[in-house]
């Protein structure tokens, strides 16, 4: 259309991911509404910010309306911190990132065998406190290799060496493990329905496990990620003489690896049942109800690229659009997808902002205003 009328009944639903680096998931939702009602002033925008169990998660529930908590926990490398989870009618949303993820860490500084997740496991027990007995996991982004170990530690569990000392903290300390006790965990953690939410299905060891995949990211060395995997691999054997074949069956259980074995100690301590994070935040954001009411879906993040096809939002999201019938256009920072790739993903076109600046840097800086004035154009080419 090019006589300048919104499309009839044209209803858009913004349902982004956040572009890493540049804009939250919030932060893309206004832009693209912004540009979107510059060029078709009578649209009907709803925002609804998503994200798939990783860093932005506190975020987009916070956004569908639960209420921000805050609590000072232990970060990655034990220094207290403020993390928040989000909290409605019973339903906890808790983001591992938030206690122990990569950004706590000084910049330039990693410590893959001795950051720790004990922070999570407290950002957990400030859930159930807090009268949560429904609790989404959502683990992602983190800075450490410990298994869990950390988050069960803080939730009551011990972790002893030969000489009935708690082990040290990371992942490094659990190659001196030889007994685990989990008989002191929170007794509320029975009574709590726990959703493990990953975007990965890693098993816990071996060539695709937590520390060969994601140990180099947390700044693993080939030697570090060789002593991280034998200490997982220990870890497991120990708790199975505590919990039975359940533990080792655990460790070959898809999410398992997610964010350094967290998904791991979530499956065997905690009992969670595991869920790929997209699908789980859709549902507790409210998604099928606002997705019933669109005539357009807009979704995205910072890269599209092969992982995106691989459990990330903006795939979460088209797969269940394209169940309605309901067409999805895609915004994002940088496309490495072919057409035929995002077609068969239920995106009919991607618009990418390196496609207005190509320097990468200036792309990112100015990602806000380039996402406005993108969504412009994606007004006048589907709604006016």
């Amino acid at each position: 259309m090019t006589d300048g009328a919104v499309t009839e009944a044209a209803h858009v639903l913004v349902a982004a991911d956040k572009f890493k680096g540049s804009l939250t998931a919030v932060e893309v939702a206004e832009r693209v509404t912004a540009g979107l009602r510059l060029a078709a002033p009578g649209v009907t925008v709803e925002a609804l910010p998503v994200a798939d169990g990783g860093d932005g998660t506190v975020a987009a529930a916070v956004a569908a309306g639960f209420e921000r908590r805050e609590v000072r926990v232990s970060g990655p490398l034990g220094d207290e911190l403020t993390a928040a989870y989000a909290l409605r009618d019973g339903t906890a949303v808790v983001e591992m990132a938030e206690a122990s993820g990569l950004q706590h860490l000084p910049k330039g500084v990693f410590a893959p065998l001795t950051a720790g997740t004990y922070g999570s496991g407290e950002l957990l027990r400030a859930a159930l406190d807090a009268g949560a007995r429904t609790i989404v996991f959502g683990v992602g982004g983190s800075a450490t290799t410990d298994g869990g170990a950390g988050m069960l530690a803080a939730l009551g569990g011990r972790f002893l060496d030969a000489d009935g000392q708690q082990v040290g903290p990371g992942g490094g300390g659990l190659r001196d493990l030889a007994t685990v006790d989990l008989s002191g965990l929170d007794p509320r953690i029975a009574g709590t329905d726990i959703v493990l939410a990953s975007d990965v299905d890693n098993p816990l060891t071996g060539p695709k496990g937590a520390a060969a995949i994601y140990g180099p990211q947390k700044g693993a060395s080939p030697e570090d990620v060789v002593t991280l995997d034998a200490a997982l691999a220990h870890y497991a054997r120990v708790l199975e003489k505590t919990v039975g074949a359940r533990a080792a069956e655990s460790a070959l259980s898809p999410g398992a690896g997610a964010a350094g074995g967290i998904g791991y100690g979530a499956l065997v301590g905690l009992a969670a049942s595991f869920r790929p994070g997209i699908e789980v935040m859709l549902d507790v954001l409210g998604f099928g109800p606002a997705l019933s009411r669109a005539t357009l879906v807009i979704t995205g993040e910072g890269s599209l690229d092969e992982q995106t096809l691989h459990g990330k939002a903006p795939a979460g999201v088209a797969a269940a659009a394209r169940a309605r019938g309901i067409e999805v256009i895609a915004v994002c920072g940088r496309l490495a997808l072919p057409a035929e790739a995002l077609g068969r993903a239920g995106i009919r076109r991607a618009y990418a902002l390196t496609d207005l600046e190509p320097d990468p840097a200036r792309c990112m800086a100015e990602a806000g205003p380039l996402l406005e004035r993108m969504s412009t154009g994606i007004a006048r080419d589907f709604l006016v």
